[in-house]
């Protein structure tokens, strides 16, 4: 057999897993976006589109007079934009303190995916966030905040230490992940590079690598020199804030109204 031929099948077997994850992510996506559809009681589906690709968001407008922004939201690992879990409490609640919010569905990949899996996705995330803000501006919203659970805080800070759109003015990292596999997959790194206002706010229960991992990211946030960085460590809350739900609303509403209340751009 020829050599080259030899190459292409090693070639073939070992990105084989990976085309496999990928294409279940992509009908995994559609799966949820009619079932999202069909059942949707609070907001209204939008679609957009990011790299030639479809996707769906849910955005719900603010509930009070005056629009104080919006707020865009990465779910974590496999989940998708009306998760239960911290993304449905606060894309819901938010839009009562005038917040409006738009929660994007991230890449995702089949159940039996590894963080480390996600990495060859990171590259869609950016388009995908470009999206919804380019959304928001021509809908009139200028002032806009990203906030982020688990692994969607690596790709939110991902993003935030390449080239952001100036409309984003501050960030929520919540649950804040470190896996030891690639630096790229966890926060770490990319805090050292970003400027802009983080709130890092995570569970006294939460996963050893976010715990473990807090201190190095005061060290990465005082390495970029970026005094409007604040941790915060919530007592008795796990990585999914079960049954805290309501107080980390408080403390990101509470935060906002400091940080990122009506700025315009500049």
């Amino acid at each position: 057999m020829p050599r080259f031929i030899i190459r292409l099948l090693i070639s073939l077997l070992i990105f084989l897993p990976t085309l496999t994850l990928a294409g279940s992510g992509t009908a995994r996506e559609k799966r949820w976006a009619e079932q999202i559809v069909d059942s949707l009681i609070d907001g209204e589906a939008v679609w957009l589109t990011a790299g030639g690709q479809r996707f769906l968001a849910i955005f719900t407008p603010a509930e009070t007079p005056e629009t104080r922004g919006a707020a865009i939201l990465l779910h974590g690992i496999g989940a998708h934009p009306d998760w239960p879990e911290v993304i449905h409490p606060l894309r819901t609640a938010l839009p009562g303190y005038g917040w409006a919010t738009l929660s994007l569905q991230m890449p995702v990949l089949a159940n039996e995916a590894k963080a480390s899996d996600y990495l060859p996705l990171f590259d869609e995330v950016a388009p995908r966030i470009h999206a919804g803000v380019k959304w928001l501006k021509l809908h009139g919203i200028l002032n806009q905040v990203l906030i982020a659970h688990s692994l969607g805080t690596a790709m939110a800070s991902d993003y935030l230490a390449g080239k952001p759109d100036p409309a984003i003015r501050a960030y929520v990292g919540i649950g804040m992940i470190e896996p030891k596999a690639d630096p790229r997959l966890g926060n770490v790194a990319a805090l050292k590079k970003i400027r802009l206002p983080v709130l890092d706010i995570y569970g006294s229960q939460d996963l050893d690598s976010v715990r473990q991992a807090a201190p190095a990211r005061v060290r990465a946030a005082r390495a970029a020199g970026n005094r409007r960085y604040t941790q915060v460590e919530m007592p008795g809350a796990d990585h999914f804030f079960t049954d805290h739900e309501n107080a980390l609303m408080r403390r990101i509403r509470g935060w906002l109204q400091r940080q990122a209340d009506g700025m315009e751009l500049p």
